[in-house]
């Protein structure tokens, strides 16, 4: 039986593509092996080895001694300050998120609008973004002094007693909402915003216009649904973000005064560098990955009854 040259010729030509394709294959891994050698060294394995150590009685010095899920049990039962860190990291991010969200949106708004000047006061409202956060927190100390600073001079002038600020229990917390508020309403959460109206189709605008919408119910019926993945983008990131706060509070106030802003990450630090409990602090970790990924879980499926991808039903 003789094989016909053009079933040998595309048997060939089958090997020397799956050759080909197999030496593609090896040159793409090799070309991204840095980074997934960088993602298993530094990522990975540190997560893994964190999940560990959260089960186990660790102090750096001695070997990790195995105690099962005591530290979990420890943090919701006997911590005196575990519960206090979440409820003022919670207060926080329900003062701050909201209010960033709204401010970057409505200086979005302002600097969409087309007249001179306008890439001048987007830089400007950017800045904040760029101050390192201990310049940020040196400039806001001054600002909020009880003695020389300019906000208290100004309450006084006019008769109001300043409220102390940073050193109250009462006003700290709203203080260190200003100063992250200052530095990040005009930054990326703006930026997002401006190229998610600027892609809004002026005819919707138009359309809405003739059937005699006006300024807010196009507003409410035109920009709101469309400029919705970029509200909830912001959102998401927003949240995690204020959930996460420890730069601010740990140069400003230090969890002061009188645990007034005491935040979960505060707790975090406290336990792994201060007091060099790395198992309980690894179970702390774990605590707060987890209230971030059921938080998120619960943002997507709210999501979902408000928020309206271009395409989409």
């Amino acid at each position: 039986m003789t094989v016909a040259p053009t079933t040998i010729r595309a048997a060939r030509q089958r090997r020397s593509g799956t050759t080909r394709d197999r030496r593609r294959a090896i040159a793409g891994y090799l070309w991204i092996s840095p980074w997934l050698l960088g993602f298993v060294i530094f990522y990975l394995g540190p997560t893994l080895a964190s999940l560990y150590l959260s089960f186990t009685d660790y102090n750096v010095v001695s070997p990790p001694v195995w105690i099962g899920v005591s530290n979990y049990v420890y943090a919701f039962t006997k911590d005196p300050q575990f519960w206090n860190s979440l409820v003022k990291s919670f207060t926080y991010a329900l003062e701050y998120v909201p209010a960033g969200v709204v401010i970057s949106l409505g200086l979005a708004l302002l600097l969409t609008v087309r007249f001179w000047g306008t890439a001048f006061y987007r830089t400007i409202f950017f800045l904040p973004g760029l101050t390192p956060v201990v310049a940020a927190v040196l400039i806001w100390q001054w600002i909020f002094d009880p003695q020389v600073g300019p906000v208290d001079y100004v309450l006084n002038a006019v008769g109001i007693n300043g409220p102390g600020w940073l050193g109250s229990t009462k006003w700290a917390l709203l203080a260190l909402v200003i100063i992250v508020l200052w530095s990040s309403v005009g930054a990326n959460r703006m930026v997002v915003f401006i190229a998610s109206l600027e892609g809004v189709p002026q005819e919707l605008y138009d359309a809405a216009k003739v059937d005699g919408a006006g300024r807010f119910a196009r507003f409410w019926h035109v920009t709101v649904p469309m400029i919705s993945p970029a509200t909830y983008f912001n959102l998401v990131l927003a949240t995690i973000a204020a959930l996460q706060v420890f730069e601010v509070a740990f140069l400003t106030t230090n969890g002061g005064p009188d645990y007034a802003t005491w935040f979960y990450m505060l707790q975090l630090y406290q336990e792994a560098f201060v007091n060099f409990d790395m198992g309980y602090a690894s179970a702390l970790a774990w605590i707060f990955v987890s209230i971030v990924v059921g938080l998120t879980y619960l943002q997507v499926r709210w999501s979902e009854s408000w928020v309206h991808y271009e395409g989409g039903d």
